[in-house]
């Protein structure tokens, strides 16, 4: 990865100056902190967002290959 050395620095200074604290979401105990059907939930949400939009640059696209094979 990029900058991992610096990376790693800025996570040792963040654990250094919370004192031992907990974060909330942790990528180790991520799975924990997630409910029964929160997956399925992100799934859904991430489709409702991306497909319309999607969509709109196909359309538009779409639009643009019209206007030229007609003209």
């Amino acid at each position: 990865m990029l900058f991992q050395g610096r990376y790693d620095r800025a996570r040792k200074l963040q654990k250094e100056r919370m004192n031992g604290k907990e974060r909330a979401f942790d990528d180790e105990n991520l799975a924990d902190k997630l409910e029964k059907n929160d997956t399925l939930a992100l799934i859904l949400s991430a489709l409702m967002v991306f497909i319309p939009a999607a969509l709109g640059v196909l359309a538009i696209v779409a639009l643009i290959g019209y206007v030229f094979v007609i003209r």
